[in-house]
């Protein structure tokens, strides 16, 4: 279970999220919509850590140090190639499982064995890196923003695929924010931000 206990988030004297407060259970898919620059970003970066409330707080019952992220644009080492990068991040916590990076890459139409560096891919190549980095340490909680950004419509298929396997196959709690309706994905919710407000949607 994630706890959002009243979250609120200001900028320079500007309020961005007021007052969250809304719970996720373990194994649900849950979808958070809203206009470009209403919070959906400050949002789950408070939700892994990356920024700090300006009052509230984010409670995990477990899994806490289980969590995948595609936030924004995905950074990498841009003169390395793919598999180097996906290895050089699997490494700082877990020993490589290069069967399955290569599988997942497979999976996305991108060549693990490729000498291309990674400043040289798409936007698309470049998301689809950042989606197979959220997911790869079999992590238990994943948070998604944005992730279709870019892709083409063979890839949205695949995404869609592989949240609603890893959702009922493997139980991964998994949030994502999106303007995108998602409509191949069985979400459990889906919650609205509009002026800094969440409001569930039904």
């Amino acid at each position: 279970m994630i706890t959002f206990k009243h979250i609120s988030k200001t900028f320079n004297n500007s309020i961005v999220l007021k007052d969250i407060d809304f719970t996720i259970n373990e194994g649900e898919i849950i979808r958070i919509s809203g206009t470009n620059g209403c919070g959906k970003s400050t949002l789950l970066k408070i939700a892994t850590g990356l920024l700090k409330p300006s009052s509230g707080e984010v409670i995990y019952n477990k899994f806490s140090n289980e969590i995948g992220a595609l936030i924004e644009n995905p950074s990498f080492i841009e003169n390395e190639t793919a598999i180097y990068n996906l290895k050089f991040l699997f490494n700082l916590k877990n020993k490589f499982d290069e069967p399955k990076v290569s599988q997942l890459l497979t999976e996305f139409k991108l060549n693990p064995y490729s000498k291309i560096p990674v400043k040289k891919y798409s936007v698309g190549m470049r998301q689809k890196l950042g989606i197979i980095q959220a997911i790869m340490e079999n992590q238990k909680i994943i948070y998604f923003d944005e992730p279709t950004r870019g892709l083409d419509e063979e890839s949205v298929e695949l995404f869609y695929n592989l949240i609603n396997n890893l959702n009922k196959k493997e139980n991964k709690t998994i949030i994502i924010c999106s303007h995108e309706p998602l409509e191949k994905i069985c979400f459990n919710k889906e919650y609205v931000i509009a002026d800094g407000i969440l409001n569930e949607k039904v």
